[in-house]
């Protein structure tokens, strides 16, 4: 009888040894799946802040500068300026001289002829005379390309992703193309979508006739244009297309401005 007592509580002890033991197993099953739930939960919210943050920055376009490649989209500098006001120490519209200013923009050691025309734009390329002046360009990289509808390649980004400028915005839109047209070879002012108030030290290459569709603050402000070397300029960079083979991106083949001269 004793023997049959000992048994039945070793069995109970044995049951209830067993069933802490599934206790503690379900119990780090749930918290697994709890921590694999947060890991993805945290992993989507991550992944969405930089899906956002890469069209923020990269779909500004021609109402928006850093732009999409859509016929609305088109380059995008600092977000930063109050539409509507400048913002930091603007160089005064003056030193445009009322006249067209001739240079050359090297990218990657390619050479490109080109003229600023300070009458149509004086206060653009004002700006544009005291960077290039300054050496503001020097080592700056061209961070986008755009391979669809708009075909442009955007630089002077001293951030280098899209977000960077001089410290200072300005506007309005100047010299943009009524018609919306802005043929190979223009060189404009990348800008925000709906502020006009925006342009800094941004600007876009149009390498393909581009059209490119007005908003509220209208086009984009055409400092000048490349007289000569663009040709070039296909072959030895945008003809290679984008580093993810998309079609608005970092060029596949890095972008430096190797040298800015105006006079």
């Amino acid at each position: 009888m004793a023997s049959n007592d000992r048994q039945a509580r070793e069995e109970r002890a044995r049951l209830r040894t067993y069933q802490a033991r599934q206790e503690v197993h379900v119990r780090k099953q749930r918290r697994r799946t709890r921590d694999n739930v947060i890991a993805v939960i945290a992993l989507v919210v991550v992944l969405t802040l930089a899906t956002a943050a890469q069209l923020f920055y990269f779909s500004g376009g021609p109402g928006a500068p850093a732009a999409a490649p859509t016929p609305t989209a088109t380059p995008t500098p600092e977000a930063t300026a109050p539409a509507g006001e400048n913002q930091g120490d603007v160089p005064s519209a003056d030193l445009a001289e009322g006249r067209t200013w001739t240079g050359t923009l090297t990218l990657n050691d390619i050479p490109l002829g080109v003229e600023l025309d300070g009458a149509a734009a004086p206060q653009a390329v004002s700006s544009e005379i005291s960077l290039i002046q300054s050496g503001f360009y020097d080592g700056t990289s061209c961070h986008r390309l755009t391979r669809e509808n708009i075909w442009v390649l955007q630089c002077g980004d001293p951030a280098g992703d899209g977000t960077g400028g001089p410290g200072y915005s300005y506007g309005p839109v100047e010299n943009a193309p009524a018609d919306g047209v802005y043929p190979a070879g223009t060189i404009a002012m990348a800008r925000q979508q709906q502020n006009g108030y925006s342009q800094g030290s941004q600007f876009f290459i149009v390498y393909e006739d581009t059209t490119l569709t007005p908003d509220e603050a209208g086009g984009y402000t055409v400092v000048g244009q490349v007289t000569s070397g663009l040709d070039q300029l296909k072959a030895g960079v945008t003809d290679a297309g984008t580093a993810d083979g998309g079609t608005d991106g970092t060029p596949a083949v890095p972008v430096t401005i190797t040298g800015f001269t105006i006079q």
